[in-house]
């Protein structure tokens, strides 16, 4: 019943904790209702093999024994099928080649509405254009000349790799082809496609196109420009089929097979144990029947993988919203029961115990708790949709997300509402029993003793561990320092030391801050530094929360923008080429007609690189997989300045590779043991170690151990004396011509480099407005605490000759002193934190500038100075309706 009573008469004290609980609840409620939908991937069923009985491809996972058990990596580059096993599986029934490639669609029209194949002349194909002579006269229309480069990228994995769905339709700026993929026409009765309208293509130049709403209005009949690794080339389209997960071209079988001769999975019409006992237990190959032909599909796992960025960003976001709430909530009980000494030393006086009283304070907190966290349930019950809705707009989820139906989110988000109200108000009702009753009176004027025996050995220990772990880890391992884990929880103990000693930091902070006013003319800039001092509690509860999310705001977004800039210069350090060519669309290979016309241009030094990996088994219990570059070696050096730590760039061949310093074994001549890409075993020589750096500076290894991997970069360096314009114009025209990407330097760094909306930075503003949230919330009702408890200090100085406006003007300004301190004390942390990775950046060999978001920190002060501001203004106001007698002569 006290509790009650207490609670109804001092209703303002909570309101705020009931706010800031609730909230903090809902937040934890709609993440983890959105977290628990990313356990697990929606389940899909077979597609591309879905009518198919059997499906034979190379195996995708590498399997590899240890004492510990059979550990397994998926392969980079599976294989193909080869021709042997395919005559074998044909004696077993009727068999059906797939094969997978890009076939970029360009729609040939003279007006909006009509096909170029039915109006006239150009029925015979596109008129100008670099795409056009391409494909009328040039080489490339015929299929890939010769070489082993062009046969690399023509058969290479990387080739074969899905590229449907949303990715198969992404292009960048200025290629007007729809990217799409390759396959016979026999194999589309396997998924199956049937035909809306034409017939099957019978003869090279004949195509079939899937079609769909918001794509290309391809009809039977249209010509079109369909650009393959063997070229440019215009086809007919003879028949269309409904798309559904993928946007297709559909070859003959032989036109199919002279674009692309490996032979990427093989239908087999046939008993599935004699498939197995065909091929044998060591074929490398699956044979994949039922639910598991869904690994044949192009990029099986993208649904398992596009939810593993939303559960670290979801479980990010709760955990921030569960510190950030708690350390709220404690700050506003503390605060609470500060104001409340006078009570307190009252029932003291009337007999009640110590034990009575915090029980009291305790039975008030739980039934705050309790109703709180049910409001903060039914508040994330409903915000959950919207967040994931949001999630989607923002491209931080994949639009199929969704949410499911598990219930443990809403019963964790309300039992830690109450354990956070409980476990805030513990330390701050034992303190308020401890008080005696004269000693509760006699401090009732001014602010002394804030900080007992146990808050400072607390507050020590604290700090001890937030700056004792980050320099244990420089001396260690710096690169562990760099993970998003670590930048992301290694703040809050700092956070939670500097909290503690925010009664002790307030006087030097606040009076440095209010040097200059309080030497200025006016009594106000005297009264605000001394009413700073003397309400020490009441400052430290205003500066709590803006400390927490100063320093939050300040080292999240100033540790990305750190290792964006670290990663940056990286890169402009080890490119030195002056061009660097992508393929036109991402995920595809390069086209082997480009790289034969680069190598052409008089002064031109070009270097092909392709991206694969290789795999080490640790301490003989666990597989690594390191991203790798198979380069040229003798072309490596002419563009780039890689970190070399030991070793030399010129001695990879191929029976060496370069490593890096995070490899367990670094010590040049010796040897290692690697899968590849393909799953080819290999020992191979250390010729050279790079320094760790931001984690970019990966393996290089040569072309023979790229592992079946295609041409996906080229860099190209103008020899001296050469004609850069002349250089770039035929770069560029080549590229024009086989839609391949050409980049300056200074364009490429640009165009990979993240952007305004990049997914991190989204998240991270996410991450952030939660955290915002929760500030204001507990800001505004601090203040208005403070506030309506200074009712007597505001009439004395009214009764003393100072205005309204006067009064109020002040009240506004000890506002904004608090944030001021809270302000710099989470700056403090921030300079902490982000001075500790520029120490572990240099340590791992990148030498670049710590970058501070002034704009962050200002927008971040400048709010809560405001809000602060109007939070101490408005009951002030309100207050000083009520004549300054009546109000110098009340009560508590």
């Amino acid at each position: 019943m006290l509790a009650l009573s207490g609670m109804r008469t001092r209703w303002i004290t909570f309101v705020g904790s009931f706010v800031a609980l609730a909230l903090g609840v809902g937040l934890i409620a709609a993440t983890g209702l959105a977290l628990a939908a990313t356990f697990d991937a929606p389940e899909r069923g077979p597609e591309r093999f879905a009518a198919a009985p059997v499906v034979v491809r190379a195996a995708d996972q590498l399997r590899v024994d240890t004492p510990t058990g059979t550990r397994t990596k998926p392969l980079d580059h599976p294989g193909p099928v080869g021709p042997r096993t395919a005559d074998r599986l044909a004696a077993l029934g009727r068999t059906v080649a797939d094969r997978t490639f890009p076939a970029d669609v360009t729609v040939a029209r003279t007006g909006p509405h009509t096909t170029a194949a039915r109006t006239g002349a150009d029925a015979k194909g596109p008129r100008t254009g670099p795409d056009v002579e391409a494909a009328r006269t040039g080489a490339d229309a015929k299929g890939p000349r010769t070489g082993p480069d062009v046969e690399a990228a023509r058969t290479g994995a990387d080739a074969k790799k899905s590229r449907t769905g949303a990715d198969a339709r992404k292009s960048r700026p200025g290629q007007d082809a729809e990217a799409r993929v390759g396959h016979p026409w026999p194999v589309a009765a396997a998924a199956p496609y049937r035909l809306t309208s034409g017939r099957a293509p019978a003869a090279p130049g004949e195509v079939v196109v899937t079609t769909r709403p918001g794509g290309a209005p391809l009809r039977t009949g249209d010509r079109v420009l369909v650009r393959t690794l063997a070229g440019n080339a215009p086809r007919t389209v003879v028949g269309t089929v409904a798309g559904r997960f993928e946007d297709a071209v559909f070859f003959t079988d032989d036109e199919a097979a002279r674009i692309s001769p490996d032979i990427d999975a093989l239908v087999v019409h046939a008993d599935a144990t004699a498939v197995r006992r065909a091929l044998g237990p060591d074929s490398g190959m699956d044979v994949l029947t039922g639910h598991d032909r869904r690994r044949a599909d192009p990029d099986p796992d993208r649904d398992a993988r596009a939810l593993v960025s939303v559960n670290a960003l979801l479980g990010t976001a709760a955990g921030i919203t569960l510190f950030v709430s708690a350390a709220v909530v404690a700050s506003t009980f503390s605060f609470a029961v500060a104001q409340r000494r006078r009570e307190f030393g009252l029932l003291r006086t009337a007999g009640a115990t110590p034990g009575q009283i915090r029980r009291t304070v305790c039975a008030e907190a739980v039934l705050v708790g309790v109703l709180a966290s049910a409001a903060g349930v039914w508040l994330g019950a409903g915000g959950a949709p919207l967040l994931v809705a949001r999630m989607t707009e923002a491209g931080l989820a994949p639009p199929w997300f969704a949410l499911g139906d598990a219930p443990w989110p809403l019963h964790t988000a309300f039992w830690t509402g109450v354990f956070v109200a409980t476990a805030g108000a513990l330390v701050s009702c034992h303190r308020a029993g401890r008080t005696a009753p004269t000693e509760a009176l006699r401090e009732a004027a001014v602010d002394s003793r804030v900080m007992p025996a146990s808050r400072w050995a607390a507050a020590v220990l604290v700090l001890l561990a937030g700056l004792g772990l980050p320099a244990l880890a420089l001396a260690l391992d710096p690169g562990d320092l760099l993970g998003r884990k670590s930048y992301i929880t290694r703040p809050m103990l700092l956070v939670v030391g500097f909290a503690l000693l925010a009664p002790v930091l307030v006087r030097p902070v606040g009076r440095l801050l209010t040097w200059l006013p309080a030497r200025l003319p006016g009594a106000t800039g005297v009264l605000v530094r001394e009413n700073t001092a003397a309400g020490v509690r009441r400052t430290a509860a205003v500066a709590a929360p803006v400390l927490i999310t100063v320093a939050l705001a300040a080292t999240l977004t100033g540790t990305v923008a750190t290792l964006e800039e670290a990663r940056a210069t990286e890169a402009r350090t080890a490119t030195t080429a002056d061009f660097v060519v992508t393929p036109g669309q991402e995920g595809r290979p390069m086209a082997p007609a480009f790289l034969e016309r680069a190598r052409a241009v008089e002064g031109a030094v070009v270097s092909v690189s392709r991206s694969t990996a290789v795999t080490v088994l640790e301490e003989d219990t666990a597989l690594v997989t390191s991203e790798a570059r198979a380069v040229d070696p003798a072309r490596l050096a002419a563009v780039s300045e890689l970190p070399v730590t030991a070793g030399r760039l010129s001695d990879l061949d191929d029976g060496a590779i370069v490593v890096n310093e995070e490899w367990l074994t670094t010590r040049v001549g010796d040897r290692v043991t690697v899968w590849l890409g393909d799953g080819r075993k290999a020992s191979l020589r250390i010729a050279a170690v790079l320094a760790t750096g931001t984690g970019d500076n990966g393996v290089y290894v040569t072309r023979r151990n790229a592992g079946g991997a295609g041409v996906d970069r080229i860099d190209v360096k103008v020899a001296e004396g050469a004609d850069r314009r002349a250089v770039a114009a035929a770069l560029r025209s080549a590229g024009a011509a086989t839609g391949t990407r050409v980049a300056t330097k200074a364009e490429w760094l640009s165009a990979n480099g993240p952007g305004p909306n990049d997914p991190t930075r989204t998240g991270l503003r996410m991450i952030l407005g939660i955290a915002l949230l929760c500030t204001a919330t507990a800001l505004a009702n601090t203040l208005v605490m403070a506030t309506s408890d200074r009712v007597r200090d505001l009439a004395v100085l009214r009764l003393a000759g100072a205005t309204a406006p006067q009064v109020l003007r002040l009240v506004a300004a000890e506002a904004v002193v608090a944030v001021g301190v809270g302000a710099v004390l989470g700056g403090v942390v921030a300079a902490v934190n982000l001075l500790v990775v520029w120490g572990a950046l240099a340590l791992l060999g990148v030498m670049s500038a710590v970058v501070v978001p002034w704009g962050t920190l200002g927008l971040v002060a400048a709010a809560a100075a405001l809000l602060a501001a109007v939070s101490a203004v408005l009951p002030a106001s309100l207050a000083l309706r009520t004549r300054p007698v009546e109000l110098a002569g009340a009560r508590e």
